[in-house]
């Protein structure tokens, strides 16, 4: 038995349009899931469905920061013996131009969206009892801050010690919960730090990173084994994947 199957599974994939989400969903189907997944960008959501490996796989276009779009995803669910979310803003700032909107934009698309869609795919019991799996991707920046990342940082932070709490919370149920922490991968998101902030900044944080930079395949693989039976006895983690 290949305890990395994910043959019969069900996988709910978030930010599926781009970087991290895109990937991992690729990866899921390629290991037999069948795939569910969703982002705002529609075009770019359509990309990724035509990547996934097999069939049974399902797109729905939404906007986690608006609870009618919550509600409208978690009806249209299946039930599900895995949820990833990997929706998240990385906008930075030195700490003296944060703002309320800055502050409220950040939390809105990295903490509460994740929060607010899986209380909702709780209460209408859309994830499944017995063996299934939560994994939130976080950053390595919480343990390694970098100047300009106050928000961003601030929002992962939050995000892990949710988890912490639901992983208390779903145990007896049978459902793990766990966070990646990567460090820097190649991601439009990477891409947009640079142009937005500093290349030389970026520059320096891959000189820093002794095997360079990741690749979203390295940080999918790692979910497919949070996500299969493989990882069955470990809940309440937060692995980082640092490259050294």
């Amino acid at each position: 038995m290949n305890a990395f199957d994910l043959h019969g599974k069900t996988v709910l994939v978030t930010g599926a349009s781009s970087g991290l989400g895109k990937q991992t969903a690729i990866t899921a189907s390629e290991y037999g899931a069948r795939v569910m997944i969703t982002g705002r960008n529609a075009a770019r959501l359509e990309e990724t469905f035509k990547l996934l490996h097999g069939d049974g796989h399902q797109l729905f276009l939404a906007d986690l920061t608006i609870k009618a779009d919550i509600d409208r995803l978690v009806a249209g669910l299946p039930i599900l013996d895995g949820l990833v979310h990997s929706t998240g803003i990385s906008e930075l700032s030195p700490a003296r131009f944060i703002t309320a909107e800055v502050i409220s934009r950040t939390f809105s698309i990295s903490f509460e969206a994740s929060v607010l869609l899986t209380a909702g795919i709780l209460k209408k019991k859309k994830l499944a009892k017995g063996p299934s799996s939560i994994v939130f991707i976080s950053s390595i920046s919480t343990r390694h801050p970098f100047v300009g990342g106050a928000m961003y940082i601030s929002a992962k932070a939050a995000l892990e010690a949710y988890a912490r709490v639901l992983a208390l919370e779903l145990a007896p149920r049978g459902t793990r919960v766990n966070c990646i922490l990567p460090a820097f991968v190649r991601t439009p998101m990477l891409d947009e730090t640079a142009e937005n902030f500093s290349y030389e900044a970026v520059e320096k944080i891959e000189a820093r990173q002794l095997m360079g930079l990741g690749d979203p395949v390295d940080v999918a693989n790692t979910i497919i084994y949070y996500l299969a039976d493989a990882s069955k006895w470990v809940s309440a983690t937060n692995l980082i994947l640092g490259g050294g």
